[in-house]
């Protein structure tokens, strides 16, 4: 029994709610055999306190089916930075059932408004008759645009001294710079000042119950990335990508990142990626398959296509999200799909 041969036997283990299975979310960390005992260490972001029970049966059912295995150790550990900031950040967040970080490589490629359609999409559905309470973090502090595709650019109420109540429409609660600042003032800051926002973010608004609470990251792999996935129990990653090459490419890298911390990649949604002419025929004008591409190579699935769609700008430019303005939208539809599937995923597990 080998490390080879043990990995291709958890290979056959899905992540709970999830068709990937445990090696390639790159949890497995580490494993070992010797004189009869397999010892298998995962690392975990998820506060789901379920998942570790569900990982733990699974693998010591499927290992102790080797003859020559007599017992199988399964550990696990916190692959969020260790000391007072995660754990403080964590401790508020007690309430948040799962956190989703929404990325994508490079800017311009429409993920804020991805990531309020989604909310707003969320926040329609019910899981046990039950409405689900949505929460979006606005965490691209240097083009903060959440407030206004939400259509609400009011000051957050001040509690206390250290608490702030995020404001909330269409069901959805959302904090942002954009909230807080000027709007025609500049953020000129240096990454530590980005990353010390987001723990605020994390620890000082007053999020209360929910049962998604998506993260609109800013583009790239710097700073406020990597700070978030050490801050936070992140539960996946959807990423973002246009059609065309220089987009995707850029989103697989960034893509990467999460890999590297142990944060599951759920799925691929290319934006923009077609539209239907006068005639009423598709047209790529940024080309086709990008994010098939994107999500073939980070092992993952497309979630959805999203098409260039005139009511999906307009929508943006009044405060008013497609799901919300025109549920009958083909591109609103899709969005509606996506919503389904990540809380069946989430709460089936």
């Amino acid at each position: 029994m080998n490390k080879d041969k043990i990995l291709e036997q958890l290979k056959e283990i899905n992540y709970p709610g999830f068709s990937r299975d445990i090696v390639s979310f790159g949890i497995v960390s580490e494993v070992s055999f010797s004189n009869g005992i397999v010892q298998v260490k995962i690392e975990l972001n998820s506060q789901d306190q379920t998942i570790p029970q569900k990982l733990e049966e699974a693998i010591n059912s499927r290992l102790l089916q080797n003859e020559n295995v007599n017992e199988v150790q399964v550990s696990f550990m916190s692959s969020a930075a260790e000391g007072n900031q995660a754990s403080t950040s964590q401790n508020n967040l007690v309430g948040v059932k799962r956190i989703i970080a929404i990325a994508s490589g490079k800017g311009g490629v429409g993920k804020s408004t991805v990531a309020v359609n989604l909310s707003c999409a969320l926040s329609q559905l019910q899981v046990d008759n039950k409405p689900l309470k949505i929460g979006l973090m606005d965490c691209d502090v240097y083009g903060p645009s959440v407030p206004q595709l939400l259509g609400s650019n009011q000051r957050p109420s001040i509690i206390s001294e250290n608490r702030i109540a995020p404001n909330e429409n269409f069901g959805v609660k959302f904090i942002s710079m954009g909230l807080l600042v000027d709007e025609e003032s500049p953020i000129i800051w240096r990454g530590p000042m980005v990353m010390k926002t987001i723990q605020q973010f994390a620890e000082n608004v007053e999020w209360g119950e929910l049962d998604f609470l998506l993260i609109d990251l800013p583009p790239g792999t710097g700073d406020a990335q990597l700070s978030l996935a050490q801050i936070l129990p992140l539960d996946g990653a959807i990423i973002v990508t246009t059609p065309q090459k220089t987009a995707f490419e850029v989103a697989r890298r960034g893509a990467r990142m999460f890999q590297k911390v142990n944060v599951p990649i759920l799925g691929v949604i290319e934006n923009m990626s077609f539209f239907h002419d006068e005639s009423g025929k598709k047209s790529y004008p940024f080309g086709k398959g990008g994010g098939e591409i994107t999500a073939k190579s980070l092992e993952t699935n497309v979630l959805s296509e999203i098409g260039l769609d005139q009511e999906i700008r307009e929508g943006g430019d009044h405060g008013l999200p497609l799901v919300v303005a025109d549920p009958d939208n083909p591109n609103a539809k899709n969005f509606a799909s996506i919503a389904r599937e990540l809380s069946q995923a989430m709460f089936n597990s």
